[in-house]
């Protein structure tokens, strides 16, 4: 089969599984996207009290005695929180947390990945929920404020991410490479187009990505049951297509909720 039909035809069959799985109640666990590919390399259901799951006191802190960390996340920036089984930001603040911040979370930018560094071609899903866009005197407002999936995570300056949530309602998908003013790496935009999740309500997000071919790797973004958009890498800001890397979330501004996030293999 064509690589290019092959595809379109698995992306299409995805988005029919996944189609409806939109509700937000807790006892639908099971996602029809990822039940179809049975090999699971990570979930996480946050089944476990409320509180502190990690934070960036953790990252920063190796060594230090109270501070929360994970076997399973890392985060160099806000605070990861259990609320009534689900995964939180708490609501955006620009104050450094203390080892289980409650004197500030630093949420306002909130940068969250697996300590797991070699997903290749998989399907990452979730439920996810904004709550609210916010700013802070360090963060005022911005355009790309929101909810971001990190994709083949390698350092902060060589990774994809997919917008999937913006204030100026826009949807991207971007690589960042090494050298340029944004904190070491500069933004390539492979595909933008617009749709803006509501506020308040759950919706299912996935993101796949897989090698199409030697040096090319395709990302595509499916909300609700529906491809929203598409890209395709062979060389962008001359650096090879990036093949692995950790799986993520990055919030801006952004006060949100996820749960049943869940990395199967393509």
């Amino acid at each position: 089969m064509n690589v290019s039909l092959g595809r379109t035809v698995m992306i299409a069959a995805l988005a029919l599984l996944v189609a409806g799985c939109s509700s937000a109640s807790r006892a639908a666990q099971n996602d029809p996207l990822t039940d179809s590919h049975p090999i699971t390399l990570f979930a996480e259901r946050f089944d476990r009290p409320d509180g502190v799951l990690t934070n960036e006191y953790a990252f920063w802190n190796p060594s230090r005695r109270g501070a929360v960390r994970s076997s399973r996340w890392e985060m160099t920036s806000g605070s990861l929180f259990v609320k009534d089984h689900m995964g939180w930001t708490g609501v955006p603040d620009d104050r450094s947390p203390d080892a289980y911040s409650r004197r500030g979370n630093n949420s306002a930018i909130f940068r969250l990945t697996t300590r797991q560094s070699n997903f290749g071609n998989v399907i990452i899903s979730m439920r996810l929920r904004p709550l609210d866009l916010t700013d802070t005197p360090k963060t005022p407002p911005v355009a790309w404020d929101g909810i971001h999936v990190f994709v083949h995570y390698e350092t902060q300056r060589s990774l994809y991410y997919a917008s999937v949530y913006r204030r100026d309602g826009r949807i991207d998908i971007k690589k960042k490479v090494p050298g340029g003013n944004a904190n070491g790496g500069t933004y390539y935009t492979l595909a933008s187009g617009r749709h803006r999740l509501p506020l308040g309500r759950w919706s299912r997000v996935a993101v796949t990505v897989d090698a199409t071919g030697p040096g090319a790797v395709h990302i595509a973004m499916l909300i609700d049951g529906r491809q929203v958009l598409s890209a395709t890498d062979t060389g962008t800001g001359g650096r090879p297509p990036i093949t692995s890397g950790k799986v993520g979330l990055r919030g801006d501004n952004c006060n949100f909720l996820f749960d049943d996030f869940v990395v199967a293999q393509l």
